[in-house]
């Protein structure tokens, strides 16, 4: 289901989208928050930047409803950091923040579907598609 892609000596995994999106209705979206959580770990282990912080970006989308612009705020943040790091690298398509916002207004659960696709393609561009293995634990 999920493969590890070690960049510069640090394993980040290649979940399989449509796995985010299943894991997040068999938890009741429990899932989903662990996600995100993590993918901003990825994200700021990866480019190497203190200022993205998994846990705020997490309170932002858990607790951040009761104002309503905070998940908006870590959403797009997030996504911009995914479009920061593929333009690094020179990918194409690059992920589109805006969309991400339409989405979490629509659709907010395909929004794990498009990160989560393109967190794929950044792996793969940074490691080379050499260097993929199967994972041994699960995630």
């Amino acid at each position: 289901m999920a493969e590890t892609v070690t960049i510069d000596g640090t394993p980040f995994l290649k979940r399989n989208p449509l796995g985010v999106l299943g894991l997040s209705f068999i938890t009741f979206g429990i899932y989903f928050f662990y996600w995100y959580w993590k993918i901003n770990e990825e994200l700021s282990s990866f480019a190497h930047d203190d200022t993205i912080s998994p846990t705020r970006s997490l309170v932002a989308i858990l607790f951040g409803w009761i104002i309503l612009v905070p998940p908006f705020i870590a959403i797009y943040n997030t996504s911009k950091h995914v479009q920061g790091d593929e333009q690094r690298l020179e990918l194409q398509p690059e992920l589109e923040p805006a969309l991400t916002i339409v989405f979490l207004v629509l659709f907010s659960i395909v929004n794990g579907l498009y990160m989560q696709e393109h967190l794929n393609r950044l792996w793969d561009g940074a490691a080379g598609v050499a260097q993929v293995r199967p994972d041994s634990p699960s995630s």
